[in-house]
């Protein structure tokens, strides 16, 4: 049995969560974590903390006295959680756009989950033990659609998941999306507004957003921008979206209640005739993404397109040059 431990909380955990920064010294359940903290026997610079507690750089954390196996070698993370095959190492280091000492930015490919969960299996999220370093696994910072491409980030640490989520949620990261719908919207360009809540009843009609009104109960208030780059003879578009807001399915069901659903989008079909000869999968990529910095430039994150929607570009005979260097230039 070890005695009372004091430990100092560093910058890179400024943010953490109580509970989690007790997991990752000790092995022990969330149950075992609760009960520590409800009783007092971790305080917080001497005084009793809940569970969800944010932590701050400086800040003197005191454990209780544990048995020595359940002390965490090197600080990391559950080794259950974290026994990760060759072929997923290898896999997830290959979706790598960007790494920094705050971040790294994957190209998620269409198909895969970010999460687990029921009938998920194989998920980013499971995988990304592979990229951690200093003993910290990366954290997500927001999420994709299984069926959604491209630019995914993640926290290197809890310090960086606190300021990227802070950020994320605002509007002073711009987040670019491409589509290709079904018809071309009217007009060309502007910005949709309006509520939507989670549909009702059971099964398949719960995983579908529904227009709602304010203050209805579940009523979330959704903003995008949108502008046409490209159309084709009228039966298909090419759509940069900025969502100024983060709904679930936002993209795709506001698209939807344009009447120019996203190809490919199960959940949001188009009631228009079929289109011939383009990929299958929904055409529905987060092409880019401009994170502020503490210093300098904005940095700039751009996901190539997916094998997918290159084969429908060139069908359709839309050349991505016409959407210019600039990310936001749609928009200007």
């Amino acid at each position: 049995m070890s005695g009372i431990v004091i430990e100092t909380v560093t910058r890179e955990e400024a943010g953490a969560r109580l509970d989690r920064w007790i997991k990752r010294r000790l092995a022990l359940t969330q149950g075992e974590v609760q009960k520590l903290v409800r009783t007092g026997q971790v305080r917080v610079d001497g005084a009793r903390a809940r569970a969800n507690t944010r932590l701050e750089a400086g800040q003197e954390v005191r454990l209780p006295p544990v048995r020595a196996h359940q002390w965490r070698t090197g600080g990391g993370e559950d080794a259950r959680e974290c026994r990760i095959s060759d072929r997923d190492a290898a896999f997830i280091h290959s979706l790598v756009l960007h790494a920094d000492e705050e971040m790294i930015a994957l190209n998620k490919p269409a198909g895969i989950a970010v999460q687990g969960g029921t009938g998920q299996g194989r998920h980013i999220d499971g995988m990304l033990g592979a990229l951690g370093e200093g003993g910290h696994k990366p954290r997500l910072v927001h999420r994709l659609d299984r069926e959604t491409s491209g630019v995914l980030l993640l926290a290197r640490h809890p310090a960086a998941a606190a300021r990227l989520g802070d950020l994320f949620r605002s509007r002073d990261m711009a987040k670019i999306y491409w589509a290709v719908t079904a018809g071309v919207p009217n007009p060309p360009a502007g910005q949709l507004r309006g509520w939507m809540a989670k549909g009702a009843g059971q099964g398949e009609a719960r995983e579908r957003m529904r227009p709602a009104r304010q203050g209805e109960e579940g009523a979330r208030h959704a903003i995008t921008d949108y502008a046409v780059v490209s159309q084709a003879a009228r039966r298909a578009a090419w759509v940069a979206l900025k969502p100024e807001t983060g709904r679930m399915h936002q993209l795709r069901f506001h698209m939807s209640e344009m009447g120019t659903s996203i190809l490919g989008d199960e959940k949001y079909p188009s009631r228009r005739e079929a289109l011939v000869g383009v990929a299958s999968g929904l055409h529905l990529h987060a092409r880019a993404m401009i994170v502020p910095r503490r210093t300098g430039r904005p940095l700039e994150l751009v996901a190539p397109l997916p094998a997918h929607m290159v084969e429908t570009f060139e069908t359709l005979g839309f050349i991505e040059d016409l959407a210019g260097a600039d990310p936001m230039e749609p928009f200007a």
